[in-house]
């Protein structure tokens, strides 16, 4: 592959979010999510155009001039069709990243079911960059997967202002969760975190990761830890 001196795309880290409207916008498949940052794929499937330049809210990406692999259209064009096959571009709700206002019952309300407090999404741990603009400053919630199901007023009791991450520590990447985790915690300043888990020995994975990263981050925050019993109330809270 020749290289030459031409415009090609270039993202500023600093400014980027791992928001993905970027890769949505590039015809060619070039751009692609990496530990919660835009990154070319490969400077070989990049046009230069900038097709990419009005649709990031950070303001993140230019276009420069440097030396690079020259544009290869058959090679984009295949690339994009590999990339369509593992996947459907935003066919999971819970991937793309974004936040929404939580509704609240009226006081006195007689309504018999409560809205959801939910404020945003990603929740899977994998799938949350650490510039997420919901972690800044939050007051965070690590849960372990089986939480919601066994405890059943987790949004009442842990959700309410709160950000939330999920997380299982014996079906997930540990070594991956560490990472990322550790990476939200030295950019997002978050206030406290509070760690809910089963009471399943595996389950304590998820505090030894928590702790594992605060040391990593260089941070002292208020963190709480509750234990949920497998019959669904709280068995400790400390």
């Amino acid at each position: 592959m020749a290289t030459t001196l031409r415009k090609i795309v270039q993202i500023d880290e600093g400014k980027c979010n791992g928001c993905g409207a970027c890769v949505i916008s590039c015809a060619e498949g070039a751009l692609k999510i990496v530990d919660g940052k835009a990154r070319l794929a490969s400077d070989k499937y990049c046009d230069g155009l900038g097709a990419c330049l009005g649709k990031c809210p950070q303001d993140a990406i230019t276009v420069a001039e440097r030396p690079a692999d020259d544009f290869d259209e058959v090679a984009a064009t295949l690339h994009k069709a590999r990339e369509a096959e593992r996947s459907v571009p935003c066919a999971c709700p819970s991937s793309a990243l974004r936040e929404f206002a939580v509704e609240t019952a009226a006081a006195g309300s007689e309504r018999e079911s409560q809205p959801s407090v939910l404020r945003h999404w990603p929740v899977q741990l994998a799938l949350v960059p650490p510039g997420a603009p919901f972690l800044k400053g939050a007051d965070l919630v690590l849960a372990a997967d089986c939480v919601g199901f066994a405890y059943p007023e987790f949004h009442r009791d842990f959700l309410t202002d709160h950000s939330l991450l999920v997380a299982c520590p014996k079906l997930d990447d540990f070594e991956a969760h560490l990472a990322r985790l550790t990476a939200i915690l030295k950019q997002a300043d978050i206030r406290s975190l509070t760690v809910v888990h089963m009471e399943v020995p595996c389950c304590g994975g998820l505090v030894y990761m928590v702790r594992q990263a605060l040391a990593a981050a260089g941070r002292d925050i208020p963190l709480r830890e509750v234990t949920i019993s497998i019959q669904g109330g709280v068995k400790s809270a400390v």
